[in-house]
């Protein structure tokens, strides 16, 4: 297995009074997961730059509403109410 050195960089200045982006270099990136990622880019139709920059967003992006909503009612779910025991079911006559 071999190893890559990656970086995503931007080339163009930043317009005045914008502060600029950071720049992020990845070190033995395995061949295989640069593969990977040049595939994966391929299929959504953008470049490896912005393949990559929409992993990290979405690893690193702050849970929606739903996430919140049932981590904030964690306690009020029941989850641990005990289950009753069952009895057979009863014999029905269809005749």
């Amino acid at each position: 297995m071999t190893t890559t050195s990656a970086s995503i960089a931007s080339t163009t200045a930043p317009p005045t009074g914008v502060r600029p982006l950071a720049t992020i270099t990845v070190r033995n990136l395995d061949d295989d997961v640069q593969v990977r990622l040049r595939q994966r880019a391929a299929a959504n139709g953008r470049s490896m730059e912005a393949e990559a920059r929409a992993i990290l967003t979405a690893a690193v992006a702050r849970p929606g509403l739903g996430a919140a909503w049932v981590a904030a009612t964690r306690e009020l779910r029941g989850d641990a109410l005990p289950i009753p025991p069952r009895s057979a079911p009863r014999e029905v006559d269809l005749a």
